[in-house]
């Protein structure tokens, strides 16, 4: 076994990360560039590190995970969110269960409370926000972004759920109180179920096909029927017939049987 494939078996055993589960050119790439950065001449070397220093291994979780986001991504796709599926979505549930899976620095569940508290009270919905790299949730947390960031929110929205200062926006409090962030693994970790409502969005692309279905047939058993996924813009489910799926709209795929 090759230094490279002893750290991934090692991350494995440690952590429950498995690095097979994605596509390894990018991700040894992506690898090989911080180790040569920190200076360890051997991947062996550099896992031996982080097993000693926190901070290191904190990096490598960032490195290793995609975190380029901003709110209201593709606003084209969250036009079709709120005037196609989210007007069925309220009709059938008297209160919305929403995830945001993968939601790297916090930009979409904010995005997600933003659009639903223009149709509903807080009480009518819930919104968790999971990511595997727990210090991206804790930037999440705090909820200040860059200029760059906020250049799709609509006007009126800036005005109400953001607070500008010379260096970038914070978003309110009362926004912030209404999403359950928390940290968890695509790959590893068990899925919550009875869903309305599931965004997963330009993090799939990263995982081989094997780890791209088992996630898609988690996220159909973790929607109710009628449910839907929205996924990104370079992710469309070519055969989502075998997780339960039909496609509603492109890039939102209801769930219309259990698998």
């Amino acid at each position: 076994m090759d230094d490279y494939n002893q750290f991934v078996d090692r991350i494995r055993r440690k952590t429950g990360i498995d690095l097979s589960l994605y596509k390894e050119a990018q991700m040894k790439r992506r690898l090989t560039s911080l180790r040569d950065k920190r200076s360890f001449s051997s991947f062996m070397d550099y896992f031996e590190a982080m097993t000693q220093d926190h901070d290191l291994f904190e990096e490598f979780l960032q490195r290793m995970t995609i975190n380029v986001s901003e709110f209201f991504r593709n606003p084209q796709r969250w036009e079709v969110l709120e005037s196609d599926i989210l007007p069925r979505l309220m009709k059938e549930s008297s209160k919305l269960k929403v995830w945001s899976a993968a939601c790297s620095t916090g930009e979409e569940p904010y995005s997600l409370v933003m659009l639903l508290r223009k149709y509903l009270s807080d009480r009518q919905y819930d919104v968790t926000a999971t990511d595997l790299d727990q210090s991206i949730l804790d930037r999440a947390i705090k909820g200040f972004y860059p200029e760059r960031s906020i250049k799709d929110v609509p006007e009126g929205m800036l005005l109400k759920y953001f607070h500008a200062d010379q260096m970038g926006y914070k978003v309110t409090e009362d926004v912030k109180q209404q999403i359950r962030f928390k940290r968890h693994n695509l790959l590893a970790d068990n899925y919550d179920r009875g869903y309305d409502l599931i965004v997963c969005r330009n993090v799939m692309i990263y995982f081989t096909e094997q780890a791209k279905e088992e996630i898609y047939m988690n996220f159909s058993r973790s929607l109710k029927l009628g449910g839907v996924l929205f996924v990104g813009s370079t992710e469309q489910i070519f055969n989502p017939g075998r997780f339960g799926f039909s496609a509603e709209k492109t890039f939102f795929y209801k769930k219309i049987s259990d698998v």
